[in-house]
């Protein structure tokens, strides 16, 4: 399969050179030539398939060749050592739960799937790799640890100082080694734009090998697919045939992935983009207007996106036309004070403790299916356990919340980040100072 940017659908690259450079040189996103329609056969089988063997087989889809079915196979299985249960919260609503990986966090799906298939197309390099990745949260403690001591591979993470979660700082910013981490000095827009300027830097470029682990390289977003599609497998027969699936947006790369899996044939009803105040994209859903703003602290900080990357894709995905999206997206923004209420709603009426993310889900979600006229089944998307979110979450229902262990011990870890003022040569001169 080869793949065309948004700003220039003649521009034609294999999947290799699409991971590899992250974006492409005209500032655009990748995107697959074509996204494969799947035949109501293989929809049939999806309930009967494990998550690795359905992964396996959505891959191979994109992959088309350029590895081969074994290595496939292998890559898939290491990156994916944990699973996604769907969970019952309350009649035909579940939350599909994202956060069984290392970091506890839905990120793990996409980073370990792409380091590890960097680590395959890098195989014969002379030069080392320099993964340049603008975290808002959860991104970076993902991309940290995936990446963590692959051979022939460095990570730059940037993420905004004092706004993102202790766990999460701890997460990114302990491990050393291959992975860099730096604290800049502004908002996660300000560390996405250092990014995007370094990877359509041709000087950078041309001295170095550089590409992205965000939500903009495509490595990240084909295997958010496959937790669609194995989230749907889940239902019974029944609650399948009339799907809604509400997806907390940042940067918008999951719920794009949702929607290509839509293209492919899976039968969701409708998505739900459930947004905090960082509300620009469910506002266009509403105007027709797009406008980009400065982003907004929250507690729900993963989602503090003001102007998200992966909303090109979205628009280039249905040809720009506001009716066709619309569509397909619905969409709303909730505040703090919302997302905390439905946090404790939630957790007195049915047991299930939301993280913040979450909940916006399912305030989302909720919002949604009242102001559908028949029954439907509902999915919301739970992208990281509430303990990475202890202080808040614990504030708002009045009682303490377990440590899982893994994160008890990275907050032991003395930092290891690196300040690093709102410039962009200051950042390439960090980028190239241990050459």
């Amino acid at each position: 399969m080869k793949f065309y940017s948004t700003k220039d659908k003649s521009l034609r690259v294999s999947l290799k050179e699409a991971v590899l450079t992250g974006m492409p040189p005209d500032h655009g996103l990748y995107m697959p030539e074509t996204v494969p329609t799947l035949t109501p056969e293989f929809l049939k089988r999806v309930p009967d398939l494990s998550f690795h063997d359905l992964a396996f087989e959505l891959a191979r889809v994109f992959v088309d060749e350029e590895i081969s079915d074994e290595k496939l196979k292998d890559l898939v299985n290491d990156a994916f050592p944990f699973d996604a249960p769907l969970v019952p919260v309350s009649d035909h609503i579940y939350a599909l739960e994202l956060f069984h990986g290392p970091t506890l966090a839905f990120k793990d799906f996409g980073a370990r799937f792409m380091s590890r298939l960097m680590a395959l197309f890098i195989q014969n390099f002379s030069k080392e790799l320099k993964i340049l990745v603008a975290t808002s949260g959860d991104t970076g403690s993902a991309v940290a640890s995936g990446f963590y001591n692959v051979p022939g591979i460095r990570v730059y993470v940037l993420y905004p100082a004092g706004k993102v979660s202790e766990i999460q700082e701890k997460q990114m910013a302990t491990l050393g080694k291959n992975v860099i981490a730096l604290k800049v000095h502004g908002v996660f827009d300000d560390c996405q734009s250092l990014v995007k300027k370094a990877l359509a830097d041709e000087k950078l470029r041309k001295s170095f090998v550089i590409s992205s682990a965000n939500s903009i390289n495509i490595a990240r977003l084909i295997p958010q697919i496959f937790y669609y599609f194995y989230a749907w497998g889940q239902l019974d027969e029944k609650e399948r045939k009339h799907c809604v699936v509400s997806v907390p947006s940042g940067n918008f790369g999951n719920l794009t992935a949702g929607l290509l899996a839509k293209r492919m044939g899976l039968p969701i009803r409708r998505f739900v983009d459930a947004a905090n105040v960082n509300d620009v994209v469910p506002e266009y859903l509403n105007t027709a207007r797009f406008n980009p703003r400065p982003s907004v602290q929250t507690i729900s900080s993963a989602m503090d996106v003001g102007n998200p990357s992966n909303f090109e894709r979205i628009l280039d995905l249905y040809g720009y036309s506001h009716q066709a999206i619309t569509r397909d997206i619905w969409g709303k923004g909730y505040s703090d004070e919302q997302t905390k209420y439905k946090i404790r709603e939630t957790m007195e009426k049915t047991g299930y403790l939301c993280d913040p993310h979450g909940a916006v889900g399912l305030l989302g979600l909720e919002e949604y299916l009242n102001l559908e006229k028949k029954p439907v089944t509902g999915i919301f998307l739970e992208t990281a356990h509430p303990a990475k979110f202890k202080p808040i979450v614990e504030n708002v229902i009045g009682k303490e919340i377990p440590m899982p262990e893994r994160l008890s011990e990275c907050l032991e870890k003395p930092l290891l980040s690196v300040p690093l003022k709102n410039d962009y040569k200051a950042f390439v001169r960090v980028v190239t100072s241990d050459e």
